[in-house]
């Protein structure tokens, strides 16, 4: 009789740094499933996004079902589950920029980027986000665009941000 074949141990995966100074925040809460925010807010700064095998680890380590951390996740606007672009274009959607013709620049930028509000574009160049209100009303209509506060924008001024960031030359 010849002995069961058994399949060759896999090689031990290659330790994440990154996972370590997670499983740091996780043992700092105790493992409590009701830190589960703040070790997502964690996660997405280490992994600058929160991939499924992430979820995966966080649920596992706080003991929640996988469905109620992805559920977290996916609920609050401020965690993103896809990678970001290189760069990021914020539009405040707030009532002043509203007022100020925020919608029109929406559709401006959803055009030049060929991609929605929510999402990257296919290149991974640049993110597309909204913010309910960044607070500089008399500055409307505003974005900010890699964390600098572009004021007064128009359709002209947000497409030659665009370009210089998707390398186009597109006429507003």
């Amino acid at each position: 009789m010849t002995a069961p074949r058994t399949a060759p141990s896999p090689a031990p995966p290659i330790r994440d740094p990154r996972y370590e100074q997670l499983d740091r925040t996780i043992s700092l809460h105790q493992r409590d499933g009701h830190a589960l925010i703040e070790v997502l807010h964690t996660a997405q700064r280490l992994f600058g996004y929160l991939p499924p095998e992430v979820l995966r680890h966080v649920a596992h380590a706080l003991k929640r079902p996988l469905s109620q951390v992805y559920g977290v996740a996916s609920f609050y606007h401020f965690f993103r589950l896809q990678p970001p672009g290189e760069h990021t274009f914020v539009l405040c959607l707030g009532t002043a920029c509203y007022a100020k013709g925020a919608p029109r620049l929406q559709r401006a930028v959803e055009r030049r980027c060929g991609a929605p509000f929510g999402q990257t574009t296919a290149d991974g160049k640049v993110t597309l986000l909204t913010a309910r209100c960044v607070g500089s009303c008399g500055v409307a209509p505003l974005a900010l665009v890699d964390d600098t506060v572009a004021c007064w924008l128009t359709e002209g001024r947000a497409g030659a941000l665009l370009d210089g960031w998707l390398g186009t030359e597109v006429a507003p």
